[in-house]
């Protein structure tokens, strides 16, 4: 499992190539901004990679939320494409403060995270 790391662009602009994944990976909550972040999965596999990405499933009081499939978000992004998430303050694990995003292929997938 790897912590995931947040690009901070800068207004004369910054670098951005992006890092690999892991077969699973987490977001800190304290590295997203107060509006959550956007992950970007970059696929540069010859396979479709099907992402899942934790939601906590409770309320703002804490009860569990009836979601489906399991409380995560689960999407595959083709070979060769990219896809953008927008995650949420919401997602993250209260017990952890983690959000956790795993991959179905990993090698020649990269990511970008960007906190808003």
């Amino acid at each position: 499992m790897a912590a995931l790391n947040a690009i901070t662009p800068a207004n004369a602009g910054t670098v951005s190539a992006g890092a690999a994944v892991a077969a699973s990976d987490t977001i800190a909550q304290a590295i997203m901004g107060p509006n959550g972040a956007y992950l970007e999965i970059i696929n540069g596999n010859a396979s479709p990679d099907t992402v899942t990405i934790s939601d906590s499933g409770l309320t703002p009081a804490g009860n569990a939320l009836n979601l489906s499939p399991g409380g995560v978000i689960s999407a595959s992004v083709t070979n060769g494409t990219s896809k953008v998430f927008k995650l949420s303050n919401a997602q993250v694990n209260p017990a952890t403060n983690l959000i956790t995003v795993t991959h179905s292929v990993t090698s020649t997938v990269t990511y970008k995270l960007y906190a808003v």
